[in-house]
This record gives C-alpha cells, structure tokens and sequence, in this order.
C-alpha cells in the first residue's frame, strides 16, 4: 500500500473510530448502518455471517441479536473466539461446507449476512465480476439456510451485471435495495444489496 493510501486511511473517521472503540474492523459501522435503515436483526435472532473474519460484522451482530440470539459465522480464515458467535471454517462458496454450516446453524437462520470480497485486482470489471460471483454464492445458501420472511444482504460493487443480481435476489424477497452506507469510502462502488422478507 501506498504512503497516501495509509495516510487517507488514518484521516478516515471511521478507522479512527473503530481503533479507538477497540472493534475489530471499520466495517461494523456499514452494518449498524444497514442495520439503522432496514431493521435487519432482532434479539433473540439466528444469523449466519458469510466471510465473516476478522469478526467485526459477527460482534455487531451478536450485540444487536443479544444472550437469546446467536451467530455462525463462517469463514476460510480463522479469527478469534467470541461469545455466541459459533465460527466454521471453510469456504462457503464450496457446496461441500454447506452441510457444516446448516448443522452449525441446527434450524432456518432469520438473517444472512455478508460482507465478503474478492481479493482485488484493480481491474474494474473483473472486480466486479468477481464479487458478483461471491454474492450469489451467498444468495445461494442463504436460500438453503433462511427463514421464510428472513432478511439478506450482501456486498457488491456496482457495474455490468449487478441490475441482473438484484433481479435474482427479487425472486426470492418481497423488497430488495440497493443501499450505499456512509461509511464507505469516497469514490468506492461498493454497494450493499438487501433484500427484506423472503417470499420463498
């Protein structure tokens, strides 16, 4: 990483905020951001986090779902231990970690969240085409593992292909929005796609 990209990054206020607050990444503030417009998760809740390392997304989410909910989180890297959040470890993409993580979750899960990515290459079209395909790795299971009336979303970055994706996931959800939160980085075309009650 460059100088002025590590420079840009500790200005950023909500880097500073996560270092301060002791979170885990950032990325927390995108879901309680979500979590602010869309009402995704309520205690008591069952959710699953796909490519959840190092864990910011899965805290948040067993905060907000509390001592009666908990969270599977899954991931190909490990990360540290957290109260109610049970962690497997294998890549979700593979069919065959499916049954570990519906065995992990022991029924339907009321949300399925993820914030996952590609490694980047820099080359626009081929990132969003990459992360376009780890979304619908997540819309596929968490067409195996969701409640009927469960709430989704999932990172993407906008470009060709990503009207179709939102197509796809409004087979299966009664709304479905595309939701850029405040704090993702000026410039970026990161977007969150949600889809909000399943229908199916």
């Amino acid at each position: 990483m460059g100088k002025a990209w590590v420079k840009a990054r500790h200005r950023d206020p909500y880097y500073r905020a996560a270092k301060a607050q002791g979170l885990r990444s950032r990325a927390v503030f995108k879901l309680l951001q979500i979590q602010g417009r869309f009402g995704l998760l309520y205690p008591g809740d069952t959710v699953l986090d796909l490519g959840a390392s190092p864990g910011g997304w899965s805290r948040a989410a067993a905060e907000l779902v509390g001592p009666r909910g908990r969270v599977v989180a899954v991931d190909r890297v490990s990360m540290a231990p957290m109260d109610r959040v049970t962690f497997v470890r294998g890549d979700f993409t593979d069919p065959d970690v499916h049954t570990a993580i519906l065995q992990a979750l022991g029924h339907p899960a009321d949300a399925v969240i993820s914030d996952a990515a590609p490694k980047l290459t820099g080359h626009r079209s081929l990132d969003v085409a990459r992360t376009l395909d780890l979304a619908r790795s997540a819309l596929g299971l968490a067409r195996k593992a969701l409640r009927t009336r469960g709430h989704f979303v999932v990172k993407t970055f906008q470009g060709e292909g990503y009207r179709g994706f939102l197509k796809e996931v409004s087979e299966d959800f009664a709304t479905v929005k595309g939701y850029v939160t405040p704090a993702t980085s000026p410039g970026s075309s990161e977007t969150y796609v949600v889809g909000l009650d399943r229908i199916r």
